[in-house]
């Protein structure tokens, strides 16, 4: 079992339902391939693609395939991910468990944590200036809205890493449902006397929005700390189910030599396999987070610009919260 996780990021058992649930897709792929390699070789070949910094020719030879044959299975097997599992995996599930949640972490009817990653690529040969991100490498977005247990329930995967990460958000579908009121069931509550839908919470690269709470930036007082402190508690589960997803598809880490089209594709799987993961239980190795680490340091993440337009409405609700947090404090 040790073995199996450490080299396919999940137990056997776990491995053998994954392989069964992308039958439907893998099966009908009636290629080249289809009488050489089974699901299950086809499957194992893409999560060890995935799971390690490995080259294609170095994977090649642990399984004992063409170089070329790599590549085209981790794609079948990424889209078969995409396809068949991502509405199903990547999803809001129960809205209530989620505010319950996070209501226990100290933050009230909050819905969500967002926040954007790089992921670093090889520059593209069409507009790569686009790519380059702020620390001056080649990168593309995830954004990703995470529920109380660090579980994607929104992705938006693809811009080039030169966009900010507010303008990443206000071309997402998933801003246009918040906006409309329609994302999360309709569940507001008062504070103070301020009326607050479900919110979710972002860092202050995000605007501020009835529906969308970020801390207070610039000099700040006992009570914006206090808020800060229990906006930001709240706020590290998106960071940790970051840190989590690339620990264990450490290929995130180092630089795709993928296609600009394939690249979200693989991006998007890697997500659905991190809920997968998460919600089986699949432990998480200690040395993993270490590796991460250590691979990532070469592609620093840029640091967001905060911005500093809000709404009128959403600052009576942040400040309602930061008052009663002070009370709650107080009674404390």
């Amino acid at each position: 079992e040790s073995q199996w996780l450490r080299n396919f990021r999940m137990r056997k058992g776990t491995f053998l339902e994954l392989c069964e649930l992308l039958s439907p897709a893998l099966k009908r792929q009636d290629t080249w391939m289809r009488a050489a390699l089974s699901i299950q070789k086809r499957v194992a070949i893409a999560l060890w693609k995935l799971a390690t910094p490995d080259s294609y020719r170095s994977v090649a030879n642990q399984f004992g395939v063409g170089k070329s044959t790599v590549g085209v299975a981790v794609m079948q097997v990424a889209r078969a991910i995409v396809d068949l599992l991502l509405p199903k995996v990547v999803t809001l599930g129960d809205v209530q468990v989620i505010i319950d949640g996070f209501a226990a972490m100290g933050f009230p009817n909050c819905g969500g944590a967002i926040d954007g990653t790089h992921i670093p690529i090889l520059g593209p040969e069409h507009q790569g200036s686009q790519y380059i991100n702020r620390k001056g490498y080649f990168s593309m977005v995830l954004q990703a809205l995470v529920d109380h247990k660090g579980r994607f329930t929104n992705i938006n995967v693809g811009w080039p890493g030169k966009v900010h990460d507010a303008r990443v958000f206000k071309n997402s579908g998933l801003f246009r449902r918040l906006q409309q009121g329609v994302y999360f069931p309709d569940r507001k509550i008062t504070v103070g006397d301020v009326e607050m839908p479900t919110v979710i919470l972002g860092d202050p690269a995000y605007p501020l929005m009835p529906w969308l709470m970020k801390p207070y930036t610039g000099a700040l007082d006992t009570e914006k700390e206090l808020f800060n402190y229990r906006l930001s508690k709240c706020r590290m589960v998106v960071e940790c189910a970051f840190g989590r997803l690339k620990g264990r598809w450490r290929s995130l880490l180092t630089r795709s030599d993928l296609s600009p089209k394939n690249i979200p594709i693989v991006i998007a799987a890697c997500c659905v396999l991190h809920n997968l993961c998460e919600i089986k239980g699949e432990t998480f190795m200690l040395g993993w987070e270490f590796e991460a680490n250590r691979l990532a340091a070469d592609y620093a993440q840029p640091d967001t610009r905060a911005i500093r337009r809000s709404q009128r409405d959403a600052l009576r609700i942040r400040e309602a919260l930061k008052a009663r947090f002070q009370t709650e404090q107080g009674n404390q």
